[in-house]
């Protein structure tokens, strides 16, 4: 059985990039707003949220890791062709950078191939997000992880398990690592918030080992779920 454990990464657009039509969609919330100090803060909200759209934002990094092997593939938007190895066979990490075309169609080259997709919240944003930028881009999908909701067999999104589908709150991958003994991503310093300002200070590299520090984690608690709660 092929398994791969995917978490990606996203940037916003510049708000100033987008049509003025698209500006006052996004901004609508905010102008209702009658206390100046609310309504700015309502705007800076605004466009921080952008990159959890794919509409207004574009996909940089994408990270596998490969149950299977042990081994990681973690693809990263950059326009050298640049290419590193960390690590021993077993538990190799790969880093591979490209254009966001480029990632995108090779995640969909290698979702061809497997049996089972595992993340965390991959139904509620990883796919989805995947699947429209790959359609803005004029890239096919190979997959529909997004099938009948409570069938895990092909893609089993671990935040819809831990909670049982909404029966329970729930709870960020951080807080899931902190309640069963697992090592966060966010203990090294750098968290999902932290994706743009990076990105913009040209560190994409510490975006994609973060990302690879995600996946690590997503497959701690598969692990967890496979041993405890797969029944």
């Amino acid at each position: 059985m092929k398994r791969i454990v995917m978490d990606i990464e996203t940037v916003g657009f510049d708000f100033d990039t987008l049509s003025e039509s698209q500006q006052e969609y996004m901004l609508r919330a905010a102008e209702k707003e009658t206390d100046p100090e609310q309504r700015l803060l309502k705007t800076e909200e605004a466009k921080r949220w952008l990159s959890l759209y794919p509409l207004t934002a574009k996909v940089v990094v994408i990270a596998f890791y490969n149950v299977e092997s042990g081994n990681s593939l973690i693809l990263f938007e950059g326009e050298k062709k640049d290419e590193w190895e960390t690590g021993a066979e077993g538990a190799k990490r790969i880093f591979k950078a490209g254009t966001e075309a480029e990632i995108i169609r090779e995640f969909w080259n290698y979702a061809a191939k497997i049996d089972q997709l595992i993340t965390f919240n991959g139904r509620g944003f990883d796919v989805p997000f995947l699947m429209i930028r790959s359609a803005m881009l004029k890239i096919k999908a190979t997959r529909n992880f997004m099938g009948y909701r409570y069938d895990m067999k092909s893609h089993l999104d671990l935040l819809e398990a831990f909670s049982y589908f909404g029966g329970f709150k729930k709870f960020n991958l951080d807080f899931y690592c902190h309640s069963f003994g697992i090592e966060s991503p966010k203990s090294k310093g750098v968290s999902g918030m932290d994706v743009k300002e990076l990105y913009e200070a040209g560190k994409i590299k510490e975006v994609a080992k973060y990302c690879s520090d995600d996946i690590k984690a997503t497959y701690e608690l598969y692990k967890i779920w496979n041993e405890y709660l797969n029944v």
